[in-house]
């Protein structure tokens, strides 16, 4: 099998992998699209399976990665997955190597990821990436994981902007979402799904929407794909609460959190 790097001048003509067949998110799917072409500028990197499948990383600069992540001289794993019939079939370790090759020939000190302490949706697999030379070097109260694999074992551990360590948000009612186009999910499911799933239940509703990679930097969440807040609290950054018939299961799993 083979692999292709999307660029400006591909894009158009190949697919992203996330929601291709999903006609409901064609307006996200498209925006992300966009958001890709003004972050290849910067050095950002999608590199997936040359098959109509979820099998691809993105990565880039942790310089202009969209998080709240300090990590100078490195690159920043974002979207990581190997998905279906694919797993367990040599992929995922194919992936990860071109960004490791890329990290090597460009200087970097090493490579990062954000991750959950515990698997959160939408985000990669904090156990195997351990198994693959990661190593923890920073943690938040919400259960975010910061992972590094070293390639200049001198050079300063990645850490967490101060916005994301507390895992409260400063909007203190109801629910508050923040997103940005990173994600061909997210655009939809937070402006339509959740607004009316909220509106439904009577419940205030939010979406806090990251346009820029400043507001990104200083997000209070390092997933900047979606995280979603409860009274100010960080709750999931799992997408389907937006959806009706997921929303109160995951609610009320959130221990401590005050959801009627």
């Amino acid at each position: 099998m083979t692999y292709i790097r999307l660029t400006k001048e591909n894009i158009e003509s190949e697919h992203i992998c996330c929601a291709f067949s999903d006609k409901k998110c064609r307006q996200s799917y498209e925006l992300k699209k966009q958001w890709l072409k003004k972050e290849f500028k910067t050095g950002y990197v999608f590199y997936r399976l040359d098959e109509r499948a979820k099998v691809f990383i993105e990565y880039g600069p942790a310089e202009t990665a969209w998080a709240p992540v300090t990590a100078p001289n490195h690159l920043l794993i974002n979207c990581f997955w190997v998905s279906g019939k694919y797993k367990k079939n040599g992929h995922g370790k194919t992936l990860l190597q071109h960004a490791v090759d890329n990290a090597s020939a460009h200087g970097k000190d090493g490579l990062a990821t954000v991750v959950g302490t515990k698997k959160f949706h939408f985000m990669s697999d904090t156990r195997w990436l351990l198994k693959q030379g990661f190593q923890e070097c920073d943690r938040t109260d919400a259960g975010f994981s910061l992972l590094v694999r070293k390639l200049n074992p001198d050079s300063k551990d990645p850490e967490f902007n101060a916005s994301a360590r507390t895992g409260t948000c400063p909007e203190k009612k109801g629910v508050v979402a923040y997103y940005s186009n990173r994600c061909p999910f997210s655009e939809y499911h937070v402006k339509e799904s959740l607004s009316r799933t909220t509106e439904k239940r009577g419940i205030p509703f939010k979406a806090v929407k990251l346009k820029t990679m400043a507001q990104a930097q200083s997000s209070p969440t390092p997933a900047t794909v979606f995280s979603l807040f409860y009274k100010g609290r960080f709750v999931t950054t799992d997408i389907s609460i937006c959806m009706d018939s997921r929303f109160d299961k995951i609610m009320e799993k959130c221990k401590g959190i005050d959801y009627p």
